[in-house]
């Protein structure tokens, strides 16, 4: 504690003399001499020291791609001129940061490349916060910024959090001089627009110098548009329409190419818009006419009909209410289409309807597949399955390449080695199986043998094959297994290929073997580990399409265990039953629609398999199977459907033929899109930077509703949507909710928003490539604010890091003392006016010794003492006299005050 006047407390022994002179006062009472020397302490003002000397400067470094080059070459000298200028009392904190915030020096504090494409300025003001909060109480603290001021995020609600804090914000900009540079610093393009509407496309080109830029634009990968966009003082700027004729989103990029450049990283950005067409159905089809797009365009549905499997995207979900996969197989369909119809079922209200043929279902290779579980069907295997039996090859890739660990920590080679154990797995007792390692040779792991008695051996035998280098002679594999099976016994010879798509070599005469395999029964299916632009890939494929059989191309080897899964199914357990079968009505049609039907009497073929314990049942067979030829269910807030038999192509003559064929198709997909939102709520969402923003509306009809239950935000990564979250709500105001999340750069983000048991969907969405290195000047001044407002600057000379901030290092005790001294006099006063004092209650626990007092005896006078006689006089002696007035302290007062 300080006294900012001490020269005050020569007052006190003034007013203990004056006391002393005038005893009237009573000023030596103690409690009256406590008071004159609070009050003199109170004239002296006396500080209690909050804050210790020194300060604590937390330095926050960019560590960014874009700030690496300037932070490199200034940053040894910083350091130096700040601890040349650190006071013995000082600390200094560091902490990098780019898309995270890690402690210098601490554990793990490097930064990955893909942490790296941010500038997450906004975050590592907020975590430094949270650290002096922890590391600097009772210390004075301040802090810098070593950064380009270029920010990949807002840095709103900053300056409120330093100022709370009382935090000063100094910054520091480290830039190289301004070299030759362009970049593309916005592609703008609508969120939505409807089908077949004209809508501006603007590019927005900026540079350190004027000139031509050549720039191209590309849609959905293909290139629209190839022309320069003239720069003058600083920006260029290029508008150009496009309509579109088909709902979904469209993906747009921008690329420039110029001669000179400093940051190639900003030369490109992407955009997404959604076509809006209304509610919709997507129609993925293996006929050119399909009966089903027909009737249900007649029947007044918008239907969008995919044959081109391949080139389907996840984008294309967007706006649609439901997905027909009308005999399509697994292995034509993109993984990641598969993968994100489960968030899009599930989480954003969609629907999904597989119709029956022999490539749909188990015979499609949709067992253990991404939208297996959705199914109101099992394609579980079982016994009673009618099939021939089969003979099977596998051939195994163990080249050099196969040695190699993926992110699971395994081998490409372990993993294709648990893919060929389950294909072992899937296969019957009475199925014949071989197996190959293929190096520049083939080696027979497996004799062709009957699997029933050799399962356990023979999935021993395929996990202890390993890499031994080289490459893969594709031709001597495929000639050893076929070697194998042509004698077989067996009704179906198929070979499975497993090999790297840019190390498949010895094409030799392989046309001329894959004619004599196909003319003798046999088929073969290529599982190509890679993409479809690898070196050997379409010598791959053409093998795949020669032999009959499927190609599935993956570049995770993670999902080679179950695409060896989904092809022995496939072969093994198609389960497709050929011949005609009765039907018989079931109760569950009623859970859809009051209307009773009239139901086929007989099928021309179908899938064979099992209804879920969630499902019910419209329509089912007739024969020893008893199995479901139309199910349904709910997932999540979504809705699937299953209709066993084919709506087209062969084994649909029956079904076509039905008079109620067009009834049924249109009640079943309207049960599948569900009811429609009711009117009063909307949904917008926005990309600023990397933060997307979502803004709820609705109006007073759905007060009550979203009060009994909030609605549910639900965000899902990754053009598979492989991994969701929920993100929280902020209520502005009635009728106005907000989110904000930070999405990763270059990352496809769909989401939805949960009301009750319906969805507003949104997205996709994705962040540009280029937002590093957009070097938006919005953003320096924004921080230039920032600092201003906590009462920190731009610094220029780095001693000034150290100053001491505004906040006081003392609190005032004044006011306390004063509240203390009133309290004081009020009892004094009490005391003096009224002569209270404190009960006697109060001094119960004491033990006081009382006063002996000598009690007073009757003594007669000398003649009565002679008349009496001696017995009495004796007696009359010890009888005492009346008792002596007590003298107590409340009377003594009493007299004082009389005096």
């Amino acid at each position: 504690m300080i006294l900012r006047h001490p020269e005050w407390l020569a007052l006190f022994p003034v007013l203990l003399i004056a006391g002393w002179w005038m005893p009237r006062l009573a000023v030596w009472r103690p409690l009256r001499i406590f008071l004159l020397g609070l009050i003199t302490l109170i004239l002296a003002q006396p500080q209690w020291r909050r804050l210790t000397d020194g300060v604590d400067l937390w330095v926050l470094l960019d560590s960014s791609v874009s700030a690496e080059k300037p932070m490199a070459k200034g940053l040894p000298e910083w350091e130096k001129l700040l601890e040349q200028s650190r006071g013995p009392n000082d600390r200094l904190f560091q902490l990098n940061y780019a898309g995270e915030v890690m402690r210098r020096g601490a554990e793990g504090a490097e930064l990955y490349d893909r942490q790296r494409q941010a500038t997450r300025t906004g975050l590592a003001i907020t975590q430094a916060l949270a650290h002096t909060q922890r590391e600097s109480a009772g210390r004075p603290a301040r802090m810098l910024i070593f950064t380009d001021g270029y920010s990949t995020e807002p840095l709103t609600g900053s300056a409120e959090k330093l100022k709370e804090q009382g935090i000063e914000l100094d910054f520091l900009l480290a830039r190289d001089p301004e070299p030759t540079d362009y970049r593309v610093a916005a592609l703008r393009v609508p969120a939505k627009a409807q089908l077949g509407e004209p809508f501006l496309i603007e590019i927005e080109v900026r540079g350190t110098r004027d000139g031509k830029v050549p720039i191209k634009v590309l849609r959905q990968g293909r290139e629209i548009q190839s022309t320069d966009v003239e720069v003058r003082l600083g920006t260029g700027i290029l508008r150009l329409t496009d309509r579109l004729g088909s709902a979904g989103v469209a993906h747009y990029e921008a690329l420039i190419q110029p001669v000179v450049d400093a940051h190639p990283g900003n030369n490109r950005h992407e955009a997404m818009i959604e076509i809006a067409g209304g509610p919709r159905v997507l129609l993925l089809t293996a006929y050119t006419d399909d009966p089903v797009a027909t009737t249900l365009q007649r029947q007044g549905f918008t239907v969008e009909k995919v044959t081109e499997l391949r080139s389907i995207r996840p984008g294309q979900l967007a706006g649609a209410k439901c997905v027909i996969l009308n005999n399509v197989p697994a292995f034509e369909l993109p993984g990641e289409f598969l993968a994100a119809m489960d968030f899009y079922v599930r989480e954003q209200g969609g629907s999904l309807l597989m119709a029956g043929g022999q490539k749909s279902f188990a015979a499609g290779g949709y067992f253990e597949s991404a939208i297996d579980s959705l199914l109101p069907v099992s394609m579980e295997l079982k016994q009673e399955h009618r099939k021939l039996m089969v003979a099977m090859g596998i051939v195994m890739d163990r080249s050099g390449s196969m040695s190699m660990t993926v992110k699971n920590g395994f081998t490409k080679m372990a993993l294709a080695d648990e893919g060929a154990a389950n294909a072992i797995r899937f296969l019957g007792p009475h199925d014949l199986l071989t197996v190959f390692a293929v190096d520049s040779e083939a080696h027979q792991m497996v004799p062709l043998q009957p699997v029933g008695p050799n399962r356990a051996k023979m999935e021993s035998a395929v996990r202890r094959i390993e890499s031994t280098g080289g490459g893969i002679y594709v031709y001597n594999g495929l000639k050893a297994a076929w070697d194998e099976l042509k004698n077989a016994a067996a009704g179906q010879r198929h070979i499975i290929l497993f090999s790297d798509a840019a190390d498949s070599e010895q094409p030799d005469d392989y046309k001329n073997l894959i004619t004599e395999i196909v003319a003798n029964g046999g088929t073969i299916s290529v599982i190509a580990l890679g993409t479809r632009g690898d070196p050997d890939a379409a010598f791959l494929e053409d093998i795949a399409t020669r032999g009959k059989g499927r190609l599935f191309f993956t570049d995770k080897a993670e999902e080679l265990p179950s695409i060896f899964s989904q092809e022995t199914v496939a072969v093994a357990r198609s389960a497709f039953i050929r011949d005609p079968v009765k039907t018989q009505a079931a109760n569950g049609w009623f859970e859809i629609t009051s209307q009773p039907l009239d139901w086929l009497p007989e099928a021309d073929g179908y899938n064979l398999s099992y209804i879920r314990e969630w499902a019910s049942q419209a329509l089912i067979t007739q024969d020893e199977y008893g199995a479901p030829l139309v199910s349904f269910g709910q997932r999540g807030i979504g809705r699937t459907a299953a209709v066993s038999f084919p709506l087209g192509g062969e084994f649909s003559d029956k079904i076509r033929a039905w008079p109620k064929y067009g009834d049924f198709l249109q009640t079943m997909t309207r049960w599948l899109m569900g009811e429609q939102l009711p009117p009063g709520i909307g949904l917008k969402h926005g990309l600023q930077g990397t933060v997307l923003t979502l803004d709820l509306l609705h109006d007073e009809t759905w007060e009550q509703r979203l009060m009994t239950k909030a609605p549910r935000i639900v965000l899902a990564h990754g053009t598979g949507a492989g991994s969701s979250h929920e993100i929280a709500w902020e209520r502005l105001s009635p009728g106005h909710y907000q989110a904000r999340v930070d999405l990763p750069e270059g990352e496809m983000v769909r989401g939805a928003v949960q009301v009750g048991n319906q969805a507003l969907s949104f997205g996709p969405a994705i962040v540009g490539t280029s937002t590093e290195w957009a070097f938006d000047e919005t953003r320096t001044e924004e921080l230039k604010q920032v600092s201003l407002a906590s009462g920190g600057r731009e610094l220029l000379e780095l001693s000034q890091a150290w100053r001491s901030p505004r906040a006081e290092r003392f609190v005032d005790l004044r006011n306390e003392l004063l509240t203390l001294a009133l309290i004081l006099m009020l009892v004094e006063a009490l005391i003096t006016r009224t002569g209270w004092r404190l009960p006697v209650w109060a001094f119960a626990g004491w033990k006081l010794k009382p006063a002996r007092v000598k009690p007073a005896v009757y003594t007669p006078s000398p003649s009565v003492k002679e008349t009496i006689p001696a017995a009495e006089k004796k007696a009359a002696e010890s009888i005492p006299g009346p008792p002596e007035p007590e003298v107590s302290r409340q009377s003594r007062f009493d007299r004082a005050k009389r005096r």
